[in-house]
């Protein structure tokens, strides 16, 4: 038997990335997978990819930084899927790199807006469904700077920290609820934003700053997330796991 047999689960920014990896394992472990994110043109290629490969899965278009389009996910997916067990709140944006004193004020709400604040609005309407279920699993992807600081990146850093917290906030909340709640922190990860937006060299230096030599793949990251979605994390909440070629141990 699959893992997650008989479990629906919504993975946010799954379009591609952490979250298409994502979407995909869960998809191969037996669960009904909503894909959601803004880019609809990639994220139906994902639905489709799943469905190819015998899982079942359907896309619904969602702004992860808007308290409406959160709800509204939720709704769709109880209309499609009738219940909610899982939830990955992936969907995220790296910024601008600034000085904290340069930061402009648009780019720091825009930021927070959605890595932070959108993490709260996804718990906010997939608690009250997957009790309704009987209990689940919430996993909120951070980052190695939710627990580690970095230069000129003052909101993300804010953002991913303040995930960690709200977490093990929630994760206090609702233990008792058979809702467990854990967070992740990649390290540097070998995604198409990180391959489209950096040079070479500056690849080169990330992967120098990983004890192991090199960057993260999305495939690695989705293993631990699909452990902390089934049952064998039974134990497990409020927690906090990196995957990040030891970089936090340095």
């Amino acid at each position: 038997m699959k893992q997650l047999e008989n479990k629906v689960a919504i993975v946010t920014g799954a379009a591609s990335g952490i979250g298409k990896a994502t979407a995909l394992l869960l998809a191969e472990e037996g669960a009904r997978t909503v894909v959601s994110d803004i880019d609809k043109k990639k994220g139906q290629k994902v639905v489709d990819e799943i469905k190819m490969s015998g899982g079942e899965a359907s896309f619904i278009k969602a702004d992860a930084s808007k308290a409406e389009d959160n709800e509204n996910l939720v709704k769709q997916t109880l209309d499609a899927y009738g219940k909610l067990h899982i939830a990955v709140n992936n969907a995220g944006i790296g910024g601008p790199l600034s000085l904290t004193a340069d930061y402009s004020v648009n780019d720091w709400q825009k930021v927070i807006n959605l890595n932070l604040n959108g993490v709260f609005y996804g718990m906010k309407y997939q608690i009250d469904a997957i009790q309704k279920a009987g209990g689940g699993s919430i996993v909120n992807i951070a980052s190695i700077l939710g627990q580690a600081g970095t230069r000129q990146s003052p909101a993300y850093v804010a953002a991913k920290h303040g995930v960690v917290g709200l977490t093990k906030a929630a994760a206090l909340e609702y233990a008792q609820e058979n809702i467990r709640i854990n967070s992740v922190g990649p390290g540097y990860i070998n995604t198409p934003l990180v391959q489209n937006s950096l040079d070479d060299e500056t690849i080169d230096t990330l992967k120098g700053m990983h004890p192991v030599g090199r960057l993260g793949e999305p495939e690695e990251v989705a293993e631990l997330i699909l452990w902390l979605a089934s049952d064998k994390s039974s134990f497990v909440t409020g927690s906090y796991y990196p995957v990040d070629g030891g970089y936090l141990a340095q």
